[in-house]
């Protein structure tokens, strides 16, 4: 390695390790502030001089904060689980069956991406008004049941899938379902690791359509109890900053369970035609 190597490696790190603090400070200020005490959370320290517990006690204990996280665990979950079966499936049937306006499908599905989520709430809630599903877990759910921005990742994976392989799958009397399920599936771990993280995230922090369908505090998302719980506790920073760090705990669990695929997805989606 040579000095200018060396240099620009050392530049780089220190960079690096410039943005990295830039980035978490307000995480690691949120964290700290929530162990502090009403008293000690206008102070100067950075860090608690006198740590406690007593603002996660009380927020599980005084408020629906438990069932605001419980929804928000069981919405982010369900729709989760839905966009990996029902997109992996549209997309395997664009990148591996030939039909009939099989682009023009793919196009209109692409489409749908310019259409700003405020477009689609008065549908949505037209619809959801005249089938019962307000203040419902499944009138919250129902929008982000299937994704297109899903359906052109898997499909952009599945279709560098050798054909010859489902080929000989289908000579060996496997059905079209299970080649789907046995075959692909397997293969496309990453893109299926990368689609489930940015949905669970995604409808994890999802804010505005949750609070639009939900007329009552026990059907309130993570996020919308957040805003409600903050609206009551206006001067009280210690235990609102208890609850936004209590909110990001799952999201910070899945994203260390699947970094590496996360990764590896993101860096071999760049590489697909």
């Amino acid at each position: 390695m040579t000095r200018s190597d060396r240099s620009v490696r050392i530049l780089s790190y220190t960079i690096l390790s410039v943005l990295i603090v830039v980035m978490i400070f307000p995480f690691l200020w949120m964290a700290f502030s929530s162990f502090k005490s009403t008293a000690e959370i206008y102070s100067q320290s950075y860090f608690p001089e006198n740590p406690i517990i007593d603002n996660y006690q009380e927020i599980f204990n005084s408020s629906l904060f438990l069932r605001w996280l419980m929804n928000s665990a069981i919405i982010a979950i369900v729709t989760t689980i839905s966009v990996l079966f029902f997109d992996s499936l549209v997309g395997f049937t664009l990148a591996k069956y030939q039909f009939p306006g099989k682009k023009i499908i793919f196009a209109l599905i692409i489409s749908t991406l310019m259409i700003p989520t405020e477009m689609l709430v008065i549908p949505w809630y037209i619809m959801s008004s005249r089938f019962g599903w307000l203040d419902s877990y499944w009138g919250i759910m129902f929008p982000g049941m299937m994704s297109a921005f899903g359906v052109f990742l898997m499909r952009q994976f599945m279709d560098s899938v050798p054909d010859d392989l489902l080929d000989a799958a289908r000579i060996d009397g496997m059905s079209e379902f299970g080649i789907f399920v046995k075959i692909t599936l397997p293969l496309v771990k990453p893109a299926l690791a990368t689609l489930a993280i940015f949905n669970f995230i995604g409808d994890w922090n999802a804010f505005l359509w949750p609070l639009i369908v939900s007329s009552t505090p026990k059907m309130y998302t993570l996020p919308v109890g957040l805003a409600y719980f903050s609206s009551e506790n206006l001067m009280r920073w210690e235990m609102i900053m208890t609850g936004s760090t209590v909110s990001t705990i799952p999201l910070i669990i899945v994203f260390l369970i699947f970094q590496k695929h996360i990764v590896k997805g993101i860096a071999l989606t760049g590489l697909k035609g």
